[in-house]
């Protein structure tokens, strides 16, 4: 019976969800992104909100991803799969800009 639920106790571990898996926020406020700059893991969901009065998007520089105009409280997001460095902006308003540093 012991054996059986060793067995039982790894075949579950080899299904499990990663734990570094994550979801994260960003607001866009002020004509700002915050955080402007973000470290995540491998995997992580990020997802931005327009908390402005004004429409904004989210472009990343190498062209990566890109939302379509985020009017107030609608949201985008992008599931990061690739350990490195994202730059990204909002196209309606350059000035905005932000990073995100994917580690693996």
């Amino acid at each position: 019976m012991k054996r059986l639920l060793q067995v039982l106790a790894l075949g579950c571990l080899a299904f499990s969800i990663p734990v570094w898996a994550q979801e994260v926020k960003i607001d866009i406020k002020e004509f700002m992104f915050q955080p402007k700059d973000l470290t995540v893991a491998l995997g992580t969901k990020v997802t931005w909100v327009n908390d402005d009065q004004i429409p904004h998007t989210v472009a990343e520089t190498h062209k990566l991803f890109r939302s379509a105009a985020l009017d107030t409280n609608d949201s985008f997001s992008y599931e990061f799969k690739t350990a490195g460095t994202y730059e990204y902006f909002c196209a309606l308003h350059p000035q905005m800009i932000g990073k995100i540093t994917v580690s693996p």
